[in-house]
């Protein structure tokens, strides 16, 4: 296949990932504060952090008026089965005059999935004062994700070709392989852009939620790269709990730079942290996550 024609079936690829998760995010009123929502279409062999986060907080935001988005710390109780349905349950812990808070459990088949408090303020418009942006090439000057997937020597190219065949719904860019591409053991920060890959309109909560929703991507892979055994030595892991906060509205069809840090590494647990700034340097998003590595055949019992 030419590069040509590859970029057209990856880009056509994604475009349909998106459709799937907008379909996902779509909640069914229930009554009483609760929604039922279905999956997006699988890529991994369970439920996407990211996506279950994205529902939760559009899952609270349909209880709150007058206010925008501002924190989100969920716990990763179990994981979910794709394409089977999920029921959100919304509880209203407080209203204040500029604050409303709520607590929202996910669940399948009776288990719980996901637990979440969402933040919601009636912000002012300043000050804004944050640190810059890093610097990074611009995105046209960096390879797509999947590029790397065909870097892979041969006995590992039909896994990296899931990535281009069943791609995840954003455009991802970034100057170097993650772990699951072959990537090595390195220090220090890594960035990388992010976007949707068309216009969804001018909502901004549900920016915000696909915002949210692509923060999942690539912590985890930095524990990975942190650690001082190579990713290939047999390891599986799995996002304990996510939080972030929202500084600034965001227009997510426009490029993110998602810079990630390994904050610590202690025996199995791993703490990641993230910040997105905009295409205009701009701190959007402050993000923090803990994830859990262990040896293939010691599965962790969350």
């Amino acid at each position: 296949m030419s590069p040509v024609s590859q970029n057209d079936v990856l880009e056509a690829a994604i475009l349909e990932s998106l459709d799937g998760l907008l379909a996902a995010l779509d909640l069914t009123p229930l009554g009483g504060d609760r929604f039922r929502v279905v999956a997006e279409p699988g890529r991994f062999d369970r439920v996407f952090g990211g996506q279950t986060l994205a529902q939760a907080l559009l899952a609270a935001a349909a209880s709150v008026e007058g206010k925008e988005p501002h924190s989100l710390h969920a716990y990763f109780v179990e994981a979910g089965v794709p394409g089977e349905p999920q029921e959100l349950s919304v509880e209203r812990i407080r209203d204040g005059r500029s604050v409303a808070t709520r607590r929202v459990t996910v669940e399948q088949g009776g288990r719980t999935l996901l637990a979440a408090l969402a933040s919601f303020h009636d912000n002012a418009a300043e000050p804004h004062v944050a640190d810059p942006a890093p610097r990074a090439p611009d995105p046209a000057a960096l390879p797509a994700l999947q590029w790397w997937a065909e870097e892979l020597s041969p006995e590992l190219r039909p896994q990296g070709r899931s990535w281009i065949e069943r791609p995840p719904p954003v455009e991802l860019r970034i100057g170097e392989a993650p772990s699951f591409f072959g990537g090595e053991t390195r220090d220090g920060p890594r960035s990388h852009w992010m976007r949707l890959p068309r216009d969804i309109g001018d909502d901004p909560l549900l920016h915000t939620a696909l915002l949210l929703y692509a923060s999942d991507y690539l912590l985890l892979d930095m524990a990975y790269r942190s650690h001082p055994e190579p990713f290939t030595s047999g390891f599986r892991g799995f996002s304990l709990d996510h939080a972030i906060w929202f500084h600034r509205p965001v227009r997510f069809d426009r490029w993110h730079l998602h810079t990630q840090e390994t904050v610590a590494l202690s025996g199995h647990r791993g703490l990641i942290r993230g910040a997105i700034h905009d295409d205009g340097g701009r701190l959007v998003a402050s993000v923090t996550q803990e994830v859990l590595i262990r040896p293939v055949g010691r599965e962790p019992d969350r």
